[in-house]
């Protein structure tokens, strides 16, 4: 709070040909006080309309989730920022949850616990699967306290200016923001799950999809090029 008036909030979405699902994601994030602004990248398909006819605010600019986030944080004047991927959506309460966190001036920014949402048509072994990488992701932030970006990672903007904004890289651009906010206070980690859907373990394989973002990992850490590591992604 500032005085008696709620710390205004932006809910910043990059998107690209998520027509599908949009609609849900900015509908999670309406709440006083809240601006939602889906940051498009080049939508071939419905996703600007509907993010429209849902209540946001839609701007356009070039490709590239970094990119289309710190578009977003340009266009908004709110004091508090929470970065939502498109196929993720908010908890009730999320917004009082964000104000709460950044009430204490030394938390720079935070994230949320993790959970999938539902798997129509999955297998129990797919299911299985889905319940493991979501105890994996328990167990890293409780053992690491690393967060990923669809944890929907929020920063005080005061914060995020100071960590000279939202990091421009081609892939892994959250765990550079993560870092950033370290460097400038604390980060908090919320007991609220937001809900991720499961389409690219369902489709890809729980295993592969697993894999294929474990290699991902080690290879930021190990310093590989980012760009290259990113048209391996398909970044």
């Amino acid at each position: 709070m500032l005085g008696s008036r709620p710390v205004k909030i932006a809910v910043v979405i990059p998107a690209l040909c998520e027509a599908d699902r949009i609609q849900f994601a900015v509908h999670s994030a309406r709440a006083p006080e809240v601006e939602v602004v889906v940051v498009d990248g080049g939508s071939r398909d419905a996703t600007r309309e509907r993010a429209r006819d849902a209540g946001a605010r839609v701007l356009e600019c070039e490709r590239g989730r970094a990119r289309q986030l710190a578009e977003g944080v340009r266009a908004t004047a709110a004091e508090a920022l929470v970065f939502l991927h498109a196929d993720t959506r908010l908890p009730p309460g999320y917004a009082e949850a964000v104000r709460g966190a950044l009430a204490d001036p030394a938390v720079a920014g935070g994230a949320f616990a993790f959970r999938f949402g539902p798997a129509p048509g999955a297998g129990p072994l797919v299911r299985l699967g889905l319940r493991l990488v979501e105890a994996g992701a328990r167990l890293r932030v409780a053992l690491l306290r690393l967060p990923y970006g669809d944890q929907a990672l929020f920063a005080r903007r005061a914060a995020l200016e100071r960590a000279g904004g939202v990091p421009q890289a081609p892939i892994m651009e959250d765990l550079d923001l993560l870092a950033a906010l370290r460097r400038v206070g604390r980060v908090a980690l919320l007991p609220l799950a937001v809900t991720t859907s499961p389409r690219r373990y369902v489709e890809g394989g729980v295993v592969r999809t697993w894999a294929r973002n474990a290699l991902a990992l080690a290879g930021y850490y190990a310093g590989a090029d980012r760009a290259r590591l990113a048209a391996w992604y398909g970044r």
